[in-house]
């Protein structure tokens, strides 16, 4: 009897091990506000949903690194849903204070821009399996706003 468990666990195992999961990749990092208490960049994260069913996002949390430190932190509550056998474009507001950005001087330099590394976790609902977590990374550059950005405002 303990045989047939067996073999039924391990089947059920290696159908979830093949079964198709989202993917997600960060598209694009650009500049969205400036603002007088921050800078908002807009982080367009592309997820690819292989079924044919639409799947709710629960939670989309992120962690915005330059030079080795966070500089940026937090959560978009309830972002939506990702459309059935489609590629769905979400938009991730990454609010950075000013104050950091005088602290990250050095990395900012002569090209006026931060080399950064971001972390996006993408918490969705499965159904039958639950909550599925995502884990998305991209590093790059973010261009400062300069100051014809901040008087048009």
């Amino acid at each position: 009897m303990s045989g047939l468990l067996d073999k039924a666990k391990e089947y059920v195992t290696e159908k979830v091990t093949e079964m198709k999961k989202p993917e997600a990749s960060v598209e694009n990092v650009d500049l969205k506000d400036v603002s007088r208490e921050c800078i908002t960049y807009d982080a367009k994260v592309a997820v690819k949903n292989p079924y044919g069913t639409s799947i709710p996002i629960c939670e989309i949390s992120y962690s915005l690194k330059s030079a080795d430190r966070e500089i940026a932190s937090g959560t978009v509550p309830d972002p939506g849903s990702l459309k059935g056998n489609d590629t769905t474009i979400l938009d991730v507001g990454l609010k950075v204070p000013h104050s950091v950005l005088f602290s990250l001087a050095k990395d900012i330099g002569a090209d006026w821009d931060i080399d950064y590394e971001l972390g996006i976790t993408l918490t969705i609902d499965l159904p039958v399996f639950g909550n599925f977590t995502l884990p998305i990374s991209s590093k790059g550059e973010i261009k400062l706003p300069t100051f014809s950005d901040l008087w048009s405002k």
